[in-house]
């Protein structure tokens, strides 16, 4: 990239956290991505937890580079009230201030809202529980699982007459998270604007609620759970729509989403299908809306249609009749797909401690004047040293305040 490009459109912005985990740290790696100059806050010994989960030999934790790269550590011992000044001297020059200790947490160590807006009152001030604050279970804390368990995810991806389970992904810290980091640049909008800062509180659970989108609606509207498994049935018998999933001979599965029914003459005559759905009458999608019978025999059938081509083919064939229609990639596949790679969303860095170029996220977003640049997480106390010069601390006093542990 060259120098004289601009990097990233949140130069300037300065953000403080006192976060952990994953909600609490990647709203922030994102704004760093994107040229936010961004200080974690760490404690001085072992510092964040995550920076031992997921540990591969001779590798950094998967979980902490992920959730922390492009930002800036430094330590302080928030216990001491020269860990506590530090901190308040490093909110006074910042925009955005982020948390998502367990309600009542940040209170008891220095850096509450009502402390910090003192200091600060344009601070944006960005606080993540898991529950929520005002319900019966606000005062718990709260993880990803507990989140999808409570927010409806788990039926959403449910089969019929299998148990419900949380998924492998984090879908609530990464909902919640990119909530926080839309919230907390709203709120930064409107600070700059009127120079009033404000709090902004967000939760795991709220975050998975807003993920289920329509179909929660729908859900709510009607006073029933949605039908689930390996289609997801819309519309009326006039208007029907369908997204549905099928493996191909060799067990590879594939998707396809239809909406109205010129699309499901135009899906299943490029496949086809249709002089086989004709006959067993399914001509018109419509004839299983509200009629799980039909419902279930006309996946049966076209389970058994799928099954006698390949995936490649059924796939090629839908989207030359211009229907959506894509493989379902495993993990690995995704990190390997020629849309992903060719847009950046899957991307390569060098790490020089450990001699290599790894495979890393991305960015989500092109910027056409000022690109994002995806960083590295930082060793636990890199940036000490230049953090509190820029504070006016000596070098002297730098040293006491390492030799006493309170950074």
């Amino acid at each position: 990239m060259s120098r004289s490009v601009p990097f990233g459109p949140l130069q300037g912005v300065k953000v403080v956290s006192c976060s952990t985990a994953q909600a609490g740290t990647v709203p922030y790696m994102l704004m760093a991505d994107l040229g936010a100059d961004v200080i974690k806050i760490e404690v001085p010994e072992g510092g964040d937890g995550s920076r031992r989960m997921t540990v591969l030999p001779g590798m950094p934790s998967t979980f902490f580079e992920t959730n922390n790269r492009g930002v800036k550590s430094v330590t302080l011992n928030l216990k001491a009230p020269e860990g506590r000044a530090i901190l308040h001297k490093l909110v006074a020059q910042a925009d955005i201030f982020g948390q998502n200790f367990r309600p009542g947490a940040a209170e008891k160590n220095g850096f509450g809202w009502e402390e910090l807006r003192k200091i600060n009152p344009k601070l944006v001030y960005v606080s993540i529980s898991g529950y929520g604050t005002k319900g019966p279970n606000g005062h718990l804390p709260g993880t990803d699982s507990m989140a999808q368990a409570l927010g409806g995810i788990a039926e959403a991806y449910s089969m019929p007459g299998q148990k419900m389970r949380t998924g492998i992904a984090s879908v609530a810290d990464e909902s919640c998270a990119m909530l926080a980091f839309g919230g907390a640049l709203a709120a930064l909008t409107h600070a700059r604007t009127t120079g009033v800062g404000q709090k902004i509180e967000l939760s795991l659970l709220g975050a998975t609620v807003r993920l289920m989108g329509w179909t929660l609606t729908t859900t709510m509207w009607r006073n029933q759970n949605p039908v689930t498994g390996q289609a997801r049935i819309t519309g009326t018998a006039a208007r029907p729509g369908i997204s549905a999933s099928f493996n191909d001979r060799d067990g590879k599965p594939l998707v396809f989403q239809l909406t109205g029914p010129e699309n499901w003459s135009d899906a299943m005559t490029a496949l086809g299908f249709m002089p086989k759905l004709k006959e067993r009458g399914f001509g018109h999608l419509g004839v299983i809306i509200d009629n799980d019978a039909k419902r279930t025999e006309l996946l049966g059938l076209l389970d058994e249609l799928f099954a006698t081509g390949t995936r490649d083919d059924w796939v090629g064939r839908l989207r030359g009749a211009d229907i959506v229609s894509a493989p379902i990639n495993t993990l690995l596949e995704a990190s390997n797909d020629p849309d992903v790679l060719a847009n950046g969303y899957i991307t390569e860095i060098d790490y020089p401690k450990y001699g290599k170029r790894l495979k890393v996220h991305g960015t989500p977003w092109r910027f056409s004047e000022t690109p994002a640049k995806p960083g590295i997480a930082p060793e636990l106390g890199d940036h000490n040293d230049t953090a509190l010069a820029a504070l006016g601390y000596s070098p002297t006093e730098v040293a006491d305040l390492r030799a006493r542990k309170i950074i």
